[in-house]
């Protein structure tokens, strides 16, 4: 007898001859969460284990965070053909417990000496001969449900844990993040990195115009993603030279949408430096001037490579309420400005013309200020297990 952590994965199940690809991933990504723990994992016979863990509460909250892992269950392995030992395990488990319950067993092993209707009888009634009056049986309607799983051993847990759910990242290629220090672009970041694509970030950074603490803001929120994402890399550019350059040469109401577009440039740039397929954005449609269909149309032109806005239709509480749950809200709003804020004009261009796009653009030398800051981009790789 001995305990363990018995991970459970939900979507997987669907992915027919290619689920071995999938469940090696997620194997790797749930390595990667536990790796310093001294833990071992594997993979049997439809779940995920993990066992010799000394911090199970650390583990479990670690592996929660591991997208594919849909929950968590902490639990105890014995020997299936020891009975007795399934009964002690049984009585262990619920030593706690007072009010109803019922034993909802599972078998993978169809050549078990007893069937689930006999297993729930069994286990169920030692159980309740054993808790002195604290437990009833209720089938329908449980305060508590023992479950039984007969698989190669006999697993036994009352526990199950919700965790992120989702595909392993990496399952899903790979994409540049333009992550900057709002609540919006951390929750893209999230969305798509769920659906199992591997993130690296860029943040525009415009020193002395934003201090040390928003860069170091943008480096707390990327440590967050970096939890789900089983580490993450985050290029760090420059942007000071270009902001006042357009702000400088360009007409003021299109200063924003022009500085929109250098970011995508260079985003594009680091994209293929990073062998990434698709450039994420925080935006949503109409949510600031730089965010209405046409300027979205005129942003989106700069690039070669899709654009993903997993947040392109939510309203801005909804976007709110997801950053408190993935924990990135209390950092995105404190009050250190990014470069989105530097050079706002009063104005800005709501439906722009591509005519007066170009014409301010023609006054910058982009290849050289595109290159310059892909080139002095100052790089941070972030590991999972960071705090």
């Amino acid at each position: 007898m001995r305990k363990l952590v018995l991970v459970k994965y939900g979507e997987i199940y669907l992915k027919g001859l290619n689920r071995p690809y999938f469940l090696h991933a997620l194997v790797d990504r749930v390595r990667q969460a536990v790796q310093g723990m001294g833990g071992k994992v594997w993979l049997k016979d439809a779940r995920v284990y993990i066992s010799d863990i000394d911090d199970q509460e650390e583990c479990i909250r670690r592996v929660r965070k591991v997208f594919g892992v849909h929950s968590v269950c902490p639990a105890i392995e014995t020997d299936k053909d020891d009975f007795e030992g399934i009964l002690r395990a049984a009585e262990i488990l619920t030593a706690g417990f007072t009010g109803s319950f019922k034993v909802e067993s599972r078998r993978s092993d169809k050549h078990y000496f007893l069937d689930s209707p006999q297993l729930n009888a069994k286990i169920g009634e030692h159980v309740l001969m054993n808790a002195d009056g604290r437990l009833r049986v209720d089938v329908h309607h449980p305060q508590h449900t023992l479950n039984v799983e007969i698989r190669n051993e006999a697993y036994l847990y009352t526990d199950v844990i919700p965790a992120v759910g989702g595909m392993p990242v990496g399952t899903g290629g790979k994409a540049v993040l333009l992550l900057s220090g709002g609540i919006d672009s951390p929750v893209a970041g999230y969305m798509i990195a769920k659906r199992g694509v591997e993130l690296t970030a860029v943040h525009f950074y415009s020193f002395p115009y934003t201090s040390e603490k928003a860069r170091q803001k943008v480096i707390d929120l990327a440590g967050i993603l970096a939890e789900y994402c089983c580490g993450i890399k985050v290029y760090v550019v420059p942007f000071t030279r270009i902001q006042m350059e357009i702000h400088a040469r360009c007409p003021d109401d299109y200063t924003t949408l022009i500085m929109r577009r250098y970011m995508m440039r260079i985003a594009q740039r680091i994209a293929e430096k990073e062998h990434a397929l698709a450039l994420v954005t925080g935006e949503s449609i109409g949510q600031v001037a730089s965010q209405t269909m046409e300027a979205l149309t005129m942003t989106d032109e700069i690039a070669s490579m899709p654009v993903f806005r997993p947040l392109i239709g939510f309203d801005k509480i909804d976007i709110i309420h997801q950053a408190q749950s993935i924990g990135t809200y209390e950092i995105s709003t404190l009050p250190y400005e990014d470069c989105c804020t530097v050079f706002t004009p009063k104005h800005p261009a709501t439906k722009p013309k591509k005519s007066r796009i170009l014409e301010g653009e023609k006054e910058l030398n982009t290849d050289e200020l595109v290159e310059e800051a892909v080139l002095n981009a100052q790089i941070v790789e972030i590991s999972a297990d960071r705090q």
